[in-house]
């Protein structure tokens, strides 16, 4: 599988699934950048990819060694599944409780209230972790606020 070079586009949005898992599509992105030198300033194994790796029971070293193998997509899909073994269900209600994400402590409410008002004030509708990440990679390639 080639790499994306996350240097000159982001990386697939959170919101993207594959097999009914969000944020998966996007951490195989960085996954593959990084081992190809080419993730830029994005960081493969950090706190929003150890969520879906603390949901399906697995290391973010062990995911990059199977990434290692040069798996698609869907190979990689089936290793997660064969790995964690959840049911239908219960990917949808994770994928739909990380789409709406809003995280509940001080800190980090004010930290992302304050990179949203760095990127643009007039951004009232974003209000989660997903809304932010979305404009922040539309922004950080040329975008317009």
């Amino acid at each position: 599988m080639n790499a994306i070079n996350l240097t000159q586009r982001p990386p697939r949005s959170p919101r993207v699934r594959l097999g009914g898992y969000t944020i998966l599509p996007r951490v195989l992105d960085k996954a593959r950048a990084t081992l190809a030198g080419t993730n830029g300033d994005y960081k493969f194994n950090n706190p929003l990819d150890n969520v879906l790796f603390a949901f399906v029971g697995v290391t973010g070293e062990a995911f990059l060694v199977q990434v290692k193998t040069g798996a698609g997509d869907y190979e990689m899909l089936q290793w997660l599944q064969a790995q964690s073994k959840k049911a239908p269900h219960e990917i949808a209600a994770w994928s739909a409780w990380t789409e709406a994400f809003v995280e509940n402590d001080i800190e980090t409410r004010e930290w992302l209230s304050g990179r949203i008002q760095a990127m643009d004030a007039r951004r009232t509708d974003i209000g989660s972790l997903f809304d932010y990440l979305d404009l922040d990679d539309y922004l950080s390639f040329g975008g317009q606020a």
